[in-house]
């Protein structure tokens, strides 16, 4: 039973405890959690995805996420904007994603919301909420990873405000966490603050 702080993978190496469950976790641990992610697609693909994850664990989303990338077309947000009443049937039929009505709906909704921005605006206002790394204490176990913060809730709201949807401050911290605005790999994690 791990105390939360940081154990050997089948390597050898010291990982966050949470990537050890399975092999696609130690793979998106080592390679995609906590890199920086910059592009409106790429930005659009992370929240939707985060949107999905609600309710249940990343690892479905995870094994799902090439299905996604297939049902969505690529998450290309001028794509998406502009899918129609049959698109929509089509994903809640759709055996590779996970078929919930709301964050469907979220997520087209979503789309022709972003359509309108200008290019390189989600990706401004996203990264505009990134914390000063040196005001955030380096977490020694998960105990100390939070799941909400003061940047993720003015995130949120923020998103809000400009209309999107499935956007609350968990999802948002979720976002951030993923998409390297922070990096809440462990102390002794061989991925903190990898390049």
């Amino acid at each position: 039973m791990s105390d939360g702080t940081s154990l050997a993978g089948p390597d050898g190496a010291l990982r966050c405890p949470w990537a050890l469950s399975t092999p696609d976790y130690v793979t998106y641990h080592d390679e995609e959690w906590g890199r920086p992610v910059h592009g409106d697609d790429a930005l659009f693909e992370r929240l939707s995805l985060e949107a999905f994850q609600s309710g249940l664990s990343w690892i479905t989303i995870l094994r799902r996420r090439p299905g996604f990338r297939t049902a969505f077309a690529g998450f290309k947000i001028a794509s998406v904007a502009v899918f129609t009443d049959e698109d929509r049937e089509r994903l809640l039929a759709d055996a590779g994603i996970i078929r919930n009505r709301a964050k469907i709906d979220a997520t087209l909704a979503n789309a022709r919301v972003l359509a309108e921005w200008a290019p390189g605006a989600l990706d401004e206002l996203i990264w505009s909420h990134a914390p000063d790394p040196s005001s955030r204490p380096v977490p020694k176990t998960l105990a100390d990873v939070p799941a909400v913060t003061d940047e993720s809730t003015a995130l949120s709201k923020a998103l809000k405000k400009r209309g999107l949807r499935f956007v609350g401050p968990t999802t948002a911290y979720a976002l951030m966490q993923a998409c390297g605005l922070v990096d809440d790999h462990l102390a002794t994690c061989v991925s903190r603050s990898a390049p």
